[in-house]
């Protein structure tokens, strides 16, 4: 199948995500107490909800997107070209429409594609359910809703690494490691996200991290492919 894949209609990205609120005490009291029954599944030994609210961005319904970096391979003149865009800022409803009409303008046949690393499990579902809180309309290739499985046009390098062995978790770390691949992790990592935030103040380096991470995710697809990996020189980001 992937020999078979048309790489320039594959749209890769990563979502970087975060607590809705800087800190427990911040969040309204509803949505505290629907937290703590959350979070009773999450807390071990003698730990409250409060010291695992951190967590919160993971799930849709506690957290929120402030990133959604997309990249795109093309070839020119025999040479591979990799572009990458990031949609980003505090105002998640007006970056999901950015990216939305990205997805209708490009995005919208049966033949495109969206990539992502664990993207089954968290990126995209993460994706619609946010914009569905933000009262936007689902883009075609993220409405699955009466769809067959073969007509889903999700690709996820995890779960093409895990050849049906539905335990496995590998992360992207691992495997650029294994693959030889540059790290994207080399400043920062998924869980230092919400500090660098809602504390430091460091939208822009997390903008740089997820876009490190949407060139790692497309590595490791042209390593599944058998094919070269895109050269540095190659790469470059769009306004």
């Amino acid at each position: 199948m992937l020999a078979k894949l048309d790489i320039e209609k594959v749209l890769f990205l990563d979502v970087e995500t975060i607590p809705q609120y800087p800190a427990y005490e911040k969040m309204p009291e509803t949505t505290q107490a629907l937290w703590d029954a959350k979070a009773k599944y999450l807390v071990k030994d003698d730990k409250a909800p409060k010291d695992v609210y951190q967590r919160a961005g993971i799930y849709a319904e506690f957290g929120r997107i402030i990133c959604i970096s997309v990249g795109i391979l093309k070839e020119q003149k025999s040479k591979k070209i990799f572009r990458i865009k990031s949609f980003f800022g505090d105002d998640e409803k007006h970056l999901l429409s950015g990216f939305i009409t990205l997805l209708k303008k490009n995005y919208n046949t049966q033949s495109h594609y969206l990539c992502a690393h664990n993207g089954k499990e968290f990126d995209f579902p993460y994706l619609a359910r946010r914009m569905l809180i933000n009262g936007l309309k689902l883009p075609k290739i993220l409405d699955l809703s009466g769809k067959k499985p073969w007509e889903v046009r999700h690709l996820d390098t995890l779960e093409l690494w895990k050849f049906g062995d539905r335990k496995h978790y590998t992360s992207l770390n691992l495997m650029t490691h294994i693959f030889n691949i540059p790290t994207p992790k080399d400043e920062m990592d998924g869980s230092d996200v919400w500090r660098m935030y809602w504390q430091e103040k460091g939208l822009l380096k997390i903008v740089n991290y997820c876009q490190k991470d949407v060139l790692a995710t497309t590595q490791l697809l042209m390593r599944f492919r058998g094919e070269p990996l895109i050269d540095v020189s190659a790469v470059t980001v769009v306004e």
